[in-house]
């Protein structure tokens, strides 16, 4: 039987072998590819160093809302296969949509816009793909990144 240990990002016990990473020569499991996927972008949100805890491990949530347009409208079972599957994803709160415009309340330390993104590009929902909708998205994904980056602890070993 594997070893269960607890995925850094959404706190869920995992095999150990589940989704397995390395990271400063300790392993780490995760529940999926998405937690893996945001753990790797940003790992000094969820693991800090001796004396100095991680926002995840003091419980931290970053939680956004965010009004998204689709490039077609969704009509009602469309929309509901949609809202399954954005709901499936870690930090996932809320999802509302109307037509074309998407509505989700979401949780930043566990997925990004940019993961959302992918999903709803997977299942064939794609965001609007005019250049405007194109540079807000790509906006968005940077004001997270920035965000996420600020948050990450630091080792305050050294001379700074």
């Amino acid at each position: 039987m594997s070893e269960i240990v607890k995925d850094p990002v959404c706190r869920m016990e995992v095999a150990a072998t589940s989704f397995a990473t390395e990271y400063a020569g300790i392993a780490y499991a995760f529940c999926s590819a998405q937690c893996k996927e945001r753990f790797l972008a940003n790992p000094q949100l969820y693991i800090g160093f001796p004396g100095h805890k991680a926002p995840a491990q003091k419980g931290r949530e970053v939680v956004k809302q965010r009004r998204l347009l689709l490039s077609l409208p969704l009509d009602a079972m469309q929309a509901e296969q949609v809202k399954h599957a954005l709901l499936e994803m870690m930090g996932i709160r809320k999802v509302c949509i109307e037509g074309d415009k998407l509505e989700i309340q979401y949780d930043l330390m566990q997925v990004t816009t940019e993961q959302i993104a992918g999903k709803l590009a997977s299942i064939g929902a794609d965001l609007g793909g005019g250049w405007m909708d194109r540079l807000k998205l790509a906006f968005i994904n940077y004001l997270e990144e920035t965000e996420m980056s600020s948050l990450e602890v630091e080792n305050k070993k050294g001379c700074h």
